[in-house]
């Protein structure tokens, strides 16, 4: 690395996911980071799809300030802070390095490094690298922080603590009321057989009808937490036993795997496998990936179900089932590879940054 610390920028936006692998790989460099918060326009894909270097897709008023000294380093995540990272480059003289987290919309060979996860199909090339899992960093002061509190809240409440973390409407799988309800009703079950109580926590995806639905039935005793107000999830990383988590969400479930507490998957899929049937399988976000899926090329295809396979199979997760029980101790956990792949790739980064 160069004498001096390098000056590193993260592109920050609206997904909560991303940001938190931004900001975990970051932190794992261990030297300081300017973030970049970006507002995308809601047209941001056409100048994306042009491929140019420019800023048109994003509403600079909104966003952080992007002036000189250009950064060394840049980190992104999502298809939307794609142009911001390229146009940053040519501001730089081409001297700043690009990293992306996810799988990139831009030919492969923009970056010079992407660190991606298996619901991608990328190929395998020196400039890709290839982890089980998303990125994340637990803060044990934050934890214990947040932990500390809410912990009085909790304290009155049976346990075992099921934390039920519900996400949303991502690719093929679409959260409908009936989804929200069938939740509701199986870890309603699970605490029941436990003798616990379900602390229900929404994202900024969860439609807040399906949310209403599952709060209906996970029972009286059940703390349920709609996204827009005070928000413990951080705290329930520390305080539950056990979680449920929706499994569109790889986030979530890689947080919550960590903890090496019990994990179960409600899964997200279609019951009926004939989609078309299905009137909420028109939606633009659902429609237009499974026309990606069947039409694009094979490295901008995404199935999240290659992860939830993964964790059910190498038991560091279960399906979420009528017949789910808490047993004594945990899963496998993921919390050992989740910080063995951070640690790999922050060294991958770091090695961008020796002297050319």
């Amino acid at each position: 690395m160069s004498e001096h610390e390098p000056n590193v920028w993260c592109l920050l936006g609206r997904k909560a996911g991303d940001n938190t692998q931004v900001r975990s790989l970051a932190e794992a460099l261990g030297t300081s980071f300017t973030e970049k918060h970006i507002a995308a326009r809601s047209w941001e894909l056409l100048p994306h799809l042009l491929l140019r270097t420019t800023l048109a897709g994003i509403d600079r008023a909104a966003s952080s300030e992007l002036v000189p000294p250009w950064p060394d380093l840049v980190i992104s995540a999502g298809r939307r802070n794609e142009p911001v990272a390229r146009w940053i480059r040519h501001q730089s003289g081409g001297r700043a390095r690009l990293v992306h987290i996810g799988r990139p919309w831009a030919p492969l060979d923009t970056w010079d490094l992407v660190v991606t996860t298996p619901q991608y199909f990328l190929p395998e090339q020196p400039n890709i690298l290839h982890n089980r899992l998303p990125l994340h960093r637990r803060d044990p002061e934050q934890l214990a922080s947040e932990a500390n509190a809410w912990r009085a809240r909790f304290s009155e409440l049976r346990a075992p603590l099921i934390a039920v973390l519900v996400g949303g409407d991502s690719g093929k799988f679409v959260m409908t009321d009936a989804k929200g309800e069938h939740l509701g009703q199986l870890a309603a079950g699970l605490a029941e057989r436990a003798g616990g109580t379900l602390v229900c926590v929404a994202s900024p995806r969860t439609p807040t009808s399906a949310f209403a639905r599952l709060a209906e039935c996970a029972g009286d005793s059940a703390r349920v937490f709609p996204w827009g107000r005070e928000n413990p999830y951080q705290a329930l990383l520390s305080l539950a036993d056990a979680f449920v988590v929706t499994g569109e969400s790889m986030s979530m479930l890689g947080e919550a795997g960590a903890t090496g507490k019990p994990l179960f998957i409600f899964n997200m899929a279609d019951t009926d496998a004939r989609w078309w049937r299905q009137a909420h399988n028109y939606g633009y976000k659902p429609l237009s990936h499974r026309l990606a899926m069947t039409l694009g090329p094979r490295r901008m295809r995404r199935d999240v179900g290659r992860i939830q396979d993964a964790l059910v199979d190498t038991r560091q997760a279960r399906w979420l089932t009528p017949e789910s029980v808490l047993e004594a101790g945990g899963t496998a956990g993921t919390g050992g590879d989740s910080e063995a792949e951070l640690v790999r790739s922050a060294d991958a980064v770091r090695r961008l940054l020796l002297p050319r």
